[in-house]
């Protein structure tokens, strides 16, 4: 338990579902699996600054459903539905010029109510902030306090390494607000990673949002309700 895993990876299948979800997988397992890699890398840099804050592939024996969880839906939806069709014409291209099968697309977009509580969302704010030429530790006391007024939210970390401060030698600042118990499997703990581009190069972003404990205490309701049913009869 003394080693460092990834927050999402360490709690998967128990809170977290995968993110590429395959059915019928066929004969055509690593052409598949090379065709969704890029496809990723693809869409994220293609989509970047639509504030996205998941990306899910499910891949079936004849369609490809792709779902985008992002707080501004109607950025990439656009006027009359004109920018999904739009990027349902790239996503068919890029699979078509990497000589990979083109099965039935399916594009769904879904909102996220709750932006603060989202930790890529959070993390493209505070590199947006950054590539704006900002301070970055006015970046960071604004993100955190502006993540902690959510309600769901009861713990926030934000990383920075790099040159910061257009100093000459790369270091790495950090600022934490809550509780963050990465070692506890029921906790609700989403992570993301981002770079903030700058001319004198990049740097590294990490958040870490803990939105409290999934499973409720059960047990202690259940004592208190057979407590009371005894009490009336």
């Amino acid at each position: 338990m003394s080693k460092i895993v990834h927050p999402y990876a360490h709690r998967l299948g128990i809170l977290r579902d995968w993110r590429h979800r395959w059915f019928s997988v066929g004969p055509k397992y690593q052409e598949n699996l090379r065709a969704d890699i890029l496809l990723r890398e693809y869409l994220l840099k293609e989509m970047r600054g639509m504030y996205i804050g998941a990306l899910e592939i499910e891949r079936g024996e004849k369609t490809l459903r792709i779902i985008i969880k992002t707080s501004r839906p109607g950025v990439i939806v656009g006027r009359s539905g004109e920018g999904s069709k739009r990027l349902h014409g790239k996503i068919v291209a890029f699979l078509t010029k990497r000589g990979a099968a083109v099965p039935e697309v399916k594009l769904d977009i879904e909102e996220i109510r709750s932006p603060e509580s989202n930790a890529a969302i959070v993390a493209y704010m505070v590199a947006e902030g950054l590539e704006k030429r900002l301070a970055f530790r006015r970046v960071l006391k604004q993100t955190i306090e502006k993540v902690m007024a959510n309600r769901d939210v009861k713990g926030v970390r934000i990383a920075l390494s790099g040159m910061l401060g257009g100093g000459s030698m790369s270091r790495k600042e950090e600022l934490k607000r809550g509780r963050i118990p990465l070692q506890t499997f029921r906790s609700d703990i989403d992570y993301a990673r981002e770079r903030a581009n700058l001319p004198l190069g990049v740097i590294g972003i990490k958040v870490w949002i803990y939105r409290g404990e999934v499973f409720a205490d059960t047990k202690g309701k259940e004592s208190a309700q057979g407590r009371s049913g005894s009490d009336r009869k």
